[in-house]
C-alpha cells in the first residue's frame, strides 16, 4: 500500500469557519459556543452546536441544501489547492468521497424530492460543483462515516483508481437524529460531560469538513499512518460495553501503521457523554494499554456532529499537528466538571493549557450505532 498524505484541509463548524480559529477556540476550552433551541422538541430546551457564519448560495435545487452549504464553504477555501490537483492528475482522476448521515432529510420533507434524501448528493453536488469526472460515493456508517470516508480515499488511491481524492464530511442539524437521540433519552438538555460521573447524555452540533488526500507530501502534510475497521455485532443502538472490537479497530491500526501503543501522543476519544459510550471507550483504551496517553473528546466543546464529527475532529487534530498552528504543542483539552466517573477505568484527560514534549503521532477515534468502530493513526509527515 503506498503512503497517503493530507495536503490540505478545511473546516467549519460552531467553533468557527477557519482552521485557525476553531483550533484557538478549541484550545481555549469552553462551551459558550453552544445555542440552546427550543424549536425542535416542544416544551424542551436544548444546547446545539448550531454554525453562525453566513454560508454560500447554491442554485441548483437538486443540490440546495444546507449540509451542502456547509460543504460549499469548506471547498471554497480550498480552490486554490483543488485547482492545481486538477491541473496535476487532470478531471477524471480525482475521486470525491464524503460522509454524512443525514443528507438533505429535513430538506426532503418539504420538498418531497427524493434526491434531497440520497445519501450521496453531497458527494454528486461537490462533483458537479468542481467539475469533476471521476468516482465520487457517499458513506454512511453512522458516527463514523467522517473516517470511514478516508478510508474509502485510502483505498482508491492505493488501488490506482485515483491519483487523489477529495475527502471529507457532512452534517448539518436534523430534526430526525435529534428526536430520536431524545427518544433514546440520551439528549442532555445541558452541555455534555463526557467520562463525568454527572454526565447524562450528548449535544448535537453539525459542520462540515474537506481535505485533499495525495500520494506525495508537502511541506506541512499530515500522513495518514493507518485505519482500523471493525464491526461489533452487538446491538443496533448499545455499544458492547468491554469495548472488544473497538479495542480489536485501535490495535489494526497500530499494527498497520507498525507502531506501538507508546508512540501514540494523544488520543481524540469519539467520548459522546452518554452512559454506554464512556464505558466501552474506555475499556477499549484500556485493553489496548493507551490509559497513560493524554486524551480527551473535544464533542464537549462542538456537540456531536454525527456523519460530519469525524472530519471535523481529523481536522482538529491535523491543527494540532501543525506547527505553523500550534508550534507549542498544545494538546486538545477535556472540558468537563471535573468528576470523572470512578466506575470507568481511569484515563489521561488532557487539562486546559496541557502541552505534549512530543507530539509525532495521534489516534483519532469514532465509534458508531450499528457497532461501527473506526480508528484512524495521523502523524507528522516529517517522522
Amino acid at each position: 500500500m503506498s503512503e497517503i498524505f493530507i495536503n490540505s484541509y478545511s473546516a467549519i463548524c460552531n467553533l468557527g469557519s477557519s482552521l485557525d480559529t476553531i483550533f484557538a477556540n478549541a484550545i481555549k476550552c469552553g462551551n459558550e459556543f453552544f445555542t440552546n433551541d427550543s424549536d425542535i422538541v416542544k416544551d424542551k430546551t436544548f444546547p446545539l452546536g448550531k454554525v453562525k457564519t453566513a454560508l454560500p448560495a447554491i442554485d441548483d435545487e437538486i443540490y440546495n441544501l444546507r449540509c451542502n452549504r456547509l460543504l460549499l464553504y469548506c471547498a471554497n477555501q480550498l480552490v486554490s489547492d483543488i485547482k492545481k490537483a486538477i491541473n496535476k492528475y487532470g478531471k477524471n482522476r480525482i475521486g470525491i468521497v464524503i460522509g454524512s448521515t443525514n443528507a438533505g432529510s429535513d430538506e426532503y420533507e418539504k420538498s418531497g424530492n427524493i434526491k434531497h434524501a440520497m445519501i450521496g448528493n453531497p458527494a454528486g453536488f461537490l462533483k458537479k460543483q468542481l467539475g469533476l469526472s471521476g468516482y465520487y460515493c457517499g458513506v454512511s456508517t453512522a458516527c463514523t462515516s467522517g473516517i470511514k470516508a478516508f478510508a474509502a480515499g485510502k483505498k482508491l488511491i492505493d488501488s490506482g483508481v485515483c491519483d487523489a481524492v477529495i475527502a471529507g464530511s457532512t452534517d448539518a442539524i436534523c430534526k430526525t437524529p435529534v428526536f430520536g437521540f431524545h427518544a433514546l433519552e440520551v439528549l442532555s438538555q445541558k452541555p455534555t460531560l463526557p467520562f463525568s460521573k454527572n454526565r447524562n447524555g450528548i449535544n448535537i452540533g453539525e459542520g462540515s469538513a474537506l481535505f485533499i488526500l495525495e500520494k506525495q507530501p508537502q511541506e506541512y502534510s499530515v500522513k495518514i499512518c493507518a485505519i482500523g475497521e471493525t464491526s461489533d455485532a452487538y446491538h443496533c443502538a448499545t455499544p458492547d460495553p468491554q469495548g472488544t472490537e473497538a479495542a480489536r479497530a485501535i490495535n489494526l491500526a497500530l499494527k498497520e501503521a507498525n507502531l506501538k501503543y507508546t508512540d501514540i501522543d494523544y488520543i481524540n476519544m469519539h467520548g459522546t457523554g452518554t452512559i454506554s459510550n464512556d464505558l466501552m471507550e474506555a475499556n477499549a483504551i484500556k485493553t489496548s494499554s493507551l490509559d497513560k496517553t493524554p486524551a480527551s473528546s473535544t464533542k464537549s466543546l462542538t456537540g456531536h456532529c454525527l456523519g460530519a464529527s469525524g472530519g471535523i475532529e481529523t481536522a482538529l487534530c491535523c491543527a494540532m499537528l501543525d506547527t505553523r498552528l500550534n508550534p507549542k504543542n498544545f494538546l486538545l483539552p477535556h472540558f468537563y466538571d471535573n468528576n470523572y466517573d470512578d466506575k470507568l477505568p481511569l484515563l489521561n484527560l488532557v487539562q486546559k493549557g496541557q502541552q505534549a514534549s512530543r507530539l509525532n503521532f495521534i489516534l483519532n477515534n469514532s465509534f458508531g450505532f450499528g457497532g461501527s468502530n473506526a480508528s484512524m493513526i495521523l502523524g507528522r509527515a516529517c517522522v
